[in-house]
């Protein structure tokens, strides 16, 4: 797995089974967009919508930081600085101690010329222990102070606070050290990425608190299906359609943390640059109890780009009008993960669910990852087809 995905905690709900009946499978002829969403606070103006993309260190070989066109981004998030548990900052990018962060002095250095704002991803899944050992009372204060220093010393302008999964203890912790963090530099951009919610559970109303002390409360709604008990094949991000046996959609999501108090205006909703490759089933909404069907493939070895170079064909392409989303359906195993289905974003589908942030109110898009979904091949102006139309149907 790697460093972003639904948290823990939201796969370990995702296997409960459903409560209640569970929902028929739905005529997909309709193009509906999920619950009736809350009358949104306003519109957010167009200079405060965002298309924030993260850059991994360890994808750099996909997207180098000297090619990466920023035209499409307001804020790129470089990952990962690592925390130490005694409060320390680790700035290898995954990659070593000298070339982690020239990478990162590049990428903030090219984002201000483009007069886009550039942040700093600390934690990720996998580092839950360091980051609340790091942020806990005894050594907040030193924590914080080594995140002011490397994002002077790199020149971000913010920090992305990758805290998964949010255990109870750690609520508190989380509070407090977002609030410590924003005293220290009152002008940093603070973001926080948070899961999809299974709609037959809802929202932690928690995230109420969190939300007032960030800028943005980008949503992991990507990868949110599986062979999970109750479960029927389903999107990969489906943006709607939703129901008991495969309770998750962008739109159900978003209506579930704006039922606990988030404002509109600060959610982003995310768009993952890569696929679920299943075995074992070909199409959506299959029974998937007593079977061995499944997600076998996804984050880094079904990119984007890996999926139009390797997987794509039009035959084998499939658009449902219900769920706004694309995947690809194969008679026979295909391609080296061995796929039946890929689920997965492609321009189209990604050019809905920006319309759809826009429709609501919401804040912007969100990008896991921009490697992933760059193609080098393609025309130059072309090589960024996810970026181009979520910035594009952000703002048209």
């Amino acid at each position: 797995m790697s460093l972003r995905a639904s948290s823990a905690a939201v796969r370990a709900a995702a296997t409960l089974l459903l409560l209640g009946a569970q929902g028929c499978l739905s005529d997909h002829s309709s193009a509906a967009v999920g619950p009736e969403e809350p009358s949104p606070p306003g519109p957010v103006s167009a200079g405060e919508r965002w298309v924030t993309g993260y850059y991994v260190g360890y994808q750099r070989e996909l997207y180098p930081e000297t090619a990466v066109d920023f035209t499409n981004l307001t804020h790129i998030v470089v990952g990962a600085a690592i925390p130490t548990p005694a409060g320390g900052v680790e700035t290898h990018f995954f990659i070593d101690d000298v070339n982690g962060p020239v990478m990162a002095k590049a990428l903030t250095a090219r984002a201000h010329a483009a007069g886009r704002k550039a942040i700093v991803m600390i934690g990720g899944d996998g580092f839950h222990d360091q980051l609340a050992s790091a942020a806990s009372t005894a050594n907040r204060a030193r924590f914080v102070a080594n995140l002011v220093q490397t994002m002077n010393t790199l020149g971000f302008d913010g920090v992305d606070v990758d805290w998964e999964p949010v255990d109870d203890a750690d609520k508190p912790v989380v509070l407090q050290f977002l609030k410590d963090l924003r005293a220290a530099k009152p002008g940093m951009v603070i973001t926080f990425p948070a899961g999809w919610v299974n709609t037959n559970f809802g929202a932690d109303a928690w995230y109420a608190q969190l939300a007032p002390l960030v800028d943005q409360f980008n949503l992991m709604t990507y990868e949110m299906a599986d062979n999970w008990g109750g479960w029927v094949s389903w999107h990969f991000a489906a943006l709607s359609g939703e129901a008991g046996n495969r309770p998750s959609s962008i739109a159900g999501t978003v209506a579930a943390y704006r039922r606990i108090g988030v404002p509109a205006a600060k959610l982003g909703v995310g768009v993952g640059a890569y696929g679920s490759c299943w075995q074992g089933v070909s199409t959506m909404l299959q029974p998937l109890d007593g079977t061995r069907a499944g997600v076998v493939a996804g984050d880094n070895d079904i990119s984007y780009a890996h999926i139009v170079g390797s997987y794509y064909n039009a035959t084998a392409y499939r658009w449902d009008s219900t769920a706004h989303a694309s995947y690809l359906s194969y008679a026979t195993a295909t391609g080296p993960a061995r796929c039946t289905m890929i689920s997965y974003e492609d321009p189209r589908s990604v050019a809905d669910k920006a319309a759809y942030v826009r429709s609501q109110g919401l804040g912007g898009v969100m990008m896991w990852t921009i490697n992933e979904q760059h193609v080098p091949s393609a025309a130059s102006g072309q090589q960024d087809p996810l970026l181009r139309a979520a910035y594009g149907a952000l703002f048209p």
